[in-house]
């Protein structure tokens, strides 16, 4: 069952998860794929988005390989404050994403660094962690990448334990260079959530000043190299039908680099995990291996963990549940706030 009322939201919503085809009508191409003309996927996609079912539909890209510093950050804060240091981490602009979970580090947030910062990564983690009032925080930035790629199943046909290979993985990653002047102006208009009109590609190689036919290369460079991850909608996923959503954190081997890569490839086959990473283990914080399934229910994500530590034999291992999103937003890459943050926060000077 799904929660959709019309007859092709399903069928559409998938495919504006997998891609928006960079097309002089893209609209009209994806309606076809599931009985639709262009004035009809317009309107549904219009309705949708009013609906909050679809977030944003926009560029994903790849955060290290334009040249960000990023990490996934676990704070101890005390349950009294918690909301007030939220407000704070949430403040800053790279913060894309604050959620409150059910650990005694119950405040998790995901931070991306331009690379023209004059702080860096872990001088802003160490900030946040100074004016938050945070008890302890711990940087747990990907060491290696296994899955990224959010495809909620919209349609209702998989299982616990289905299996599929990852769409993006650390192999599809490109080399961290500088991006000239044009694929910055690139980055920054395709990072925008997509004008649902006829030809908003058309239009937007208007406003870049570029031909059509050179965007759209530059679109299929960006993606041939990893830079962008897909081109594609993004939904709310409660509105969806997704009411839950755990973060499964593991202990795996820590003196085994081998048999800790195996387990992560083996965790990211499970077509139910949206994210799948290795990441660093602390003496407080013993778990290094990170997957994150969303179902709609609890007892979903509770199925496929459950199918996860029988696949992979690891006994220790939690489910950290978010209770109170703070923040959940894109990284807007190559934009002023980042440099305004430093200025007003770590003085101009630094």
């Amino acid at each position: 069952m799904t929660p959709f009322t019309h007859p092709h939201d399903a069928a559409l919503l998938g495919l504006l998860q997998e891609a928006v085809p960079c097309t002089a009508h893209p609209f009209a191409d994806l309606g076809a794929r599931c009985g639709l003309d262009e004035t009809a996927t317009i309107a549904s996609i219009g309705r949708l988005k009013a609906e909050r079912v679809i977030r944003q539909i926009s560029a994903i890209f790849d955060t290290r390989s334009l040249g960000y510093a990023s990490s996934l950050v676990a704070a101890k804060v005390a349950p009294e404050r918690v909301d007030e240091a939220a407000a704070i981490i949430s403040a800053h602009p790279g913060v894309s994403h604050n959620y409150l979970r059910n650990h005694e580090f119950n405040l998790w947030y995901t931070i991306a660094i331009a690379p023209t910062s004059r702080l860096g990564l872990q001088q802003t983690v160490d900030l946040l962690h100074r004016e938050s009032g945070s008890l302890s925080t711990r940087a747990l930035p990907t060491l290696k990448l296994h899955k990224i790629g959010v495809r909620f199943d919209v349609e209702g046909e998989t299982r616990p334990d289905d299996q599929a290979a990852p769409a993006y993985s650390e192999k599809n990653r490109s080399a961290t260079r500088a991006l000239s002047a044009g694929e910055i102006a690139f980055v920054r208009a395709l990072q925008r959530d997509l004008a649902v009109t006829p030809t908003p590609f058309l239009d937007l190689a208007a406003e870049l000043g570029m031909p059509f036919a050179e965007l759209r290369s530059m679109h299929d460079a960006f993606l041939a190299s990893g830079r962008m991850r897909r081109f594609a909608a993004v939904l709310h996923h409660r509105k969806a039908g997704f009411g839950a959503n755990a973060m499964g954190v593991w202990a795996g081997p820590q003196d085994d680099p081998a048999a800790l890569e195996r387990l992560g490839v083996l965790m990211a086959g499970f077509r139910a995990v949206s994210h799948c990473y290795e990441r660093p283990s602390y003496p407080d914080w013993p778990y290094n291996l990170f997957t994150m399934v969303h179902g709609k229910s609890e007892a979903d994500c509770e199925q496929t963990l459950a199918a996860i530590a029988e696949a992979t034999g690891l006994t220790a291992w939690q489910a950290l549940y978010s209770s109170k999103e703070y923040k959940k937003v894109r990284v807007r890459y190559f934009a002023d706030a980042d440099a305004a943050w430093e200025d007003a926060h770590a003085g101009g000077g630094q």
